[in-house]
């Protein structure tokens, strides 16, 4: 690093003084406590008493331990040292991102090992589990939304008042939106702004249909990197499609009305496609009886792209389409059925295509559980994550195949999983359980 000076420097913390060097403190980086003590050229600016000390009035053990990571990149914690009092001081010098850093290492599906398992606070199962950009997490049960920082604290609940929680969506570390379901003979639901750190509902995002203010039901979400939020809607009017808002401003920019014979409403999955400029809506069995997937480009008002399985034949060991994914890289929708067999279809082809069932995967093997789950999917880093019952396999390469499986016996089915923060986290639905794997630092050599 040029301009950084070899000098020491002495920190008198909490009465115990300690030395260490300028290019030890430059390791914190700008963004820290410690970079605020240097110019643009790294000289170090701040002032000491007049025994060429800086008192800091802060714990000196935990001092002492960040110091350390600081020269080594390496983080042991004493057991006589809590770690919520290491990252509460982590938290006061800017070094939390060094701290998260040593603990684990970037996602890596093969490498995941389980970190730890927390019980839920809700009775009755779980909705939906969803990873935020910190590492922290988000559980809906019901009409609750239970919030979790990356140390795994909980935040003050969310209560929607009754209202069932359909989807949830992490704007960012500060902020999570919600659709819930309209309550009938209320006139409330639809979707809200709220802060995760404190429950504090920012502002509600209105469905306008023929200039007037309408009630809906918001289904599933999604986010896009030019802060629009996208929500299937379900009116008592003719608002039934998939409604587009400012996560700024909150006021609602567009809405996709669902044609004729085709389900957009009732969606259970929406992915933005950030290259294709265009949303993914996929409605699933059970929740109709035939699944739809589509694509939609809000400029050109139309879907560039559909399936659906109305009028297909299904044998016994039906192959019903549980969810779906994009895969842009390889300009394709994945398809998992309750099997967990994975197909696929082609998005380069606009006609209706049919599906290509993998060969690879596995049909399971053994009787169901007493309350399966259907099998959810993800992509993460060029990896694929498929959940059936208490599993989640990952699968790689160009051939999509099977590399690892993530499993505890403890919990039951997985009824919903995310990746988020460099950690994966898995909601089991009998014992209101969820399990945080994350992937070990690398050894340094």
């Amino acid at each position: 690093m040029m301009g950084v000076q070899k000098d020491r420097v002495k920190f008198n913390v909490g009465g115990r003084v300690m030395e260490t060097t300028v290019t030890t403190l430059a390791n914190a980086g700008r963004n820290s406590m410690f970079g605020a003590m240097f110019d643009d050229n790294w000289n170090l600016i701040l002032s000491s008493n007049k025994e060429g000390e800086r008192f800091l009035d802060r714990n000196p053990d935990c001092f002492g331990i960040l110091l350390d990571l600081l020269r080594t990149g390496e983080l042991h914690i004493p057991p006589n040292i809590p770690e919520k009092l290491l990252y509460r001081e982590a938290l006061y010098y800017g070094l939390l991102d060094h701290v998260r850093a040593a603990r684990w290492g970037p996602f890596d599906g093969n490498r995941l090992r389980l970190s730890r398992s927390l019980q839920g606070q809700a009775p009755g199962d779980g909705t939906a589990i969803r990873a935020g950009p910190d590492g922290g997490c988000c559980v809906a049960h019901g009409s609750m939304v239970h919030v979790y920082d990356w140390m795994l604290d909980e935040h003050p609940p969310l209560n929607l008042d009754y209202q069932r929680v359909n989807d949830v969506g992490w704007v960012d570390s500060d902020k999570v939106v919600i659709g819930v379901s309209e309550r009938l003979g209320r006139g409330d639901g639809g979707m809200g702004l709220f802060s995760s750190q404190n429950g504090e509902l920012r502002y509600k995002f209105q469905v306008c249909h023929e200039n007037q203010m309408k009630s809906y039901t918001a289904g599933a979400l999604s986010f896009s990197s030019d802060y629009k939020i996208f929500s299937s809607c379900k009116g008592r009017s003719n608002e039934y499609g998939v409604g587009v808002w400012d996560q700024v401003t909150g006021k609602q920019i567009d809405f996709f009305y669902e044609p004729l014979g085709w389900s957009l409403g009732d969606a259970d999955k929406l992915q933005w496609l950030e290259g294709n400029n265009c949303l993914l809506v996929a409605t699933m069995f059970p929740r109709k009886d035939n699944c739809y997937i589509s694509l939609l480009d809000f400029r050109e008002k139309k879907m560039v792209w559909c399936w659906s399985d109305v009028g297909a034949p299904f044998a016994v060991d039906e192959k019903r389409v549980r969810d779906a994914i994009a895969m842009e890289d390889n300009s394709s929708i994945c398809v998992v059925n309750e099997f967990e067999d994975l197909g696929f279809m082609d998005l380069r082809s606009s006609a209706a295509t049919s599906i290509r069932w993998s060969s690879r995967s596995r049909l399971m093997k053994g009787k169901m559980p007493e309350e399966p789950c259907y099998p959810k999917l993800a992509l993460h880093g060029g990896q694929l994550f498929s959940s059936m019952n208490d599993c989640i396999s990952v699968f790689c390469g160009p051939e999509w195949v099977l590399t690892s499986r993530l499993r505890r016996s403890y919990g039951g089915s997985i009824c919903d999983f995310s990746i988020g923060g460099d950690r994966l986290f898995a909601l089991h639905s009998e014992e209101n359980v969820f399990d945080i794997w994350e992937t070990p630092t690398p050894p340094l050599v």
